[in-house]
């Protein structure tokens, strides 16, 4: 059996849930392959007292199949229900026997069930409300891929099911410790840059990992999965957002605009390129994709933290890889991955996803840099559109004692050299960003490199540091 790798904080909260003396409704969910069904099936997989999964793009009927074959396997004896309220009374039949000991329901690809007019969550709620919400011993896990799905209509659901999910886990990808942790325990020997190469391709998403064989190095197998005749990622692109997204069309749209705009768009700006209304749908689809962990929202700085004129940015590693590469090129060759490598445009990307990754890992930042006891806030800035010429700053992390970590994120695959030019550019950013903002905080120059700055005069006049070993602990 597969070695269960990182969540611990995500099985503990499931055994605090499990030894609870309530009822308990969790709803799990996370983009699809991220390991929601392998953390709940390899942590109580033995303890279910009842377990179902949903058919991806079943018919009513087909799902309706499933439920009562598994309503067999725990003892059920009657005719196939005819509607959905049939099937959870035919549920709480043979569940009726076993509430007073630990009672574990686990309902997987929960949004699958809910095909048009079935009346599937209507039934789930007075399943719940009616009978389920009364039995202390009674832990009901539902989990799904289809983020966006889960949220409305489960966790914010505003009709029967409002304020009933008592928990609810978003399972995240590895961070790049999870991940090296992942490669370790499968014998893989790569280098903790060679990691990080893979994870700016695919991330953290375990399933994606997994397709990587011991005996290649990281290039060799970005081009096997990404690039040899059909290889593995080239259609998950695809595939990923119709599984998450019923119409997901507009979702694309925004991702494809968000890739061609690395620095990122305002929801205006993102409006305005779209020519749709900045209205309430809008902000539905954003959310959907933050849920869903494609994009990530940055407040920014004015003379305050303004979150609602925040930018956009791609933040899916799997996503900025395709339209940086498999988008932009007709060519696949089985070594087109090795033998690009030193181009610009690799190398401009190989910069861009460095960023994303200390995004991702702004924890980390802060434990190198000694304030992760801090109370803190990240944000991004940039001039006004009038202003010439224009700055922009991705992480600026302003903290509670009055101090302002202003990070430069640098890749490098050897010691960064900060030149005279570079060195005067961070100090008109400083500049810039003081008399922007007015800000009376203190600001400390911040270099985040992959293995540190070759010593030099303006390297010494650097207050702080932060290397790839520090984004790995």
């Amino acid at each position: 059996m597969e070695k269960l790798i990182g969540r611990q904080r995500e099985i503990r909260m499931l055994e605090q849930y499990m030894a609870s003396d309530r009822a308990e409704f969790i709803a799990v969910y996370g983009r699809r392959r991220v390991g929601k069904t392998f953390l709940i099936r390899q942590h109580l997989s033995n303890q279910f007292s009842f377990d179902v999964t949903g058919i991806i793009e079943g018919r009513k009927n087909e799902q309706m199949t499933v439920f009562h074959e598994a309503l067999k396997q725990y003892g059920y004896t009657g005719t196939k229900p005819r509607t959905w309220l049939e099937a959870f009374f035919a549920l709480r039949e043979i569940l009726k026997g076993k509430v007073n000991e630990p009672c574990i329901v686990f309902i997987d690809e929960l949004p699958c069930f809910d095909t048009p007019k079935s009346g599937f969550v209507h039934a789930l709620s007075h399943f719940w409300n009616s009978w389920a919400a009364w039995q202390p011993q009674f832990k009901l896990i539902v989990c799904g891929s289809a983020t966006s799905w889960m949220v409305r209509n489960i966790i914010d659901n505003h009709g029967g099911l409002h304020n009933r999910v008592t928990h609810e886990i978003a399972l995240k990808p590895f961070t790049l410790g999870e991940t090296e942790e992942y490669f370790k325990s499968r014998g893989f020997l790569w280098s903790r840059l060679g990691i990080l190469h893979t994870y700016m391709a695919v991330g953290g998403v375990p399933y994606y990992l997994s397709l990587f064989n011991i005996g290649e190095s990281p290039a060799q197998g970005i081009d096997r999965l990404f690039f040899s005749e059909n290889g593995e990622f080239q259609k998950e692109y695809h595939r990923l957002f119709g599984s998450l997204f019923r119409n997901p069309d507009p979702y694309l749209k925004i991702i494809d605009l968000l890739a061609a705009k690395p620095q990122g768009l305002t929801r205006d700006e993102i409006s305005r390129k779209l020519n749709t209304d900045n209205n309430g749908r809008l902000g539905n689809i954003l959310n959907d994709l933050i849920y869903c962990d494609f994009i990530r929202y940055n407040p920014v700085r004015d003379k305050k933290i303004k979150a609602n004129s925040g930018i956009y940015v791609l933040a899916d590693f799997y996503t900025l890889f395709y339209h940086s590469f498999l988008k932009k090129t007709t060519t696949k060759a089985i070594h087109y991955w090795t033998q690009m490598q030193g181009t610009p445009i690799v190398n401009t990307w190989l910069g861009l996803a460095y960023e994303r990754v200390v995004m991702a890992h702004i924890a980390n930042v802060k434990k190198a840099l000694g304030i992760e006891s801090v109370l803190t806030e990240s944000y991004s800035w940039r001039t006004k559109d009038d202003t010439a010429p224009a700055v922009q700053i991705d992480l600026l992390i302003e903290r509670a004692d009055k101090m302002i970590n202003l990070c430069e994120i640098k890749y490098s695959e050897t010691e960064y050299n900060l030149t005279k030019e570079e060195y005067l550019k961070i100090g008109r950013r400083v500049d810039a960003f003081k008399q922007a903002t007015q800000t009376r905080y203190g600001i400390v120059p911040t270099m985040v490199t992959t293995f540190g700055l070759t010593q030099g005069m303006y390297s010494d006049a650097i207050q702080a540091n932060v290397v790839l070993d520090d984004l790995f602990c």
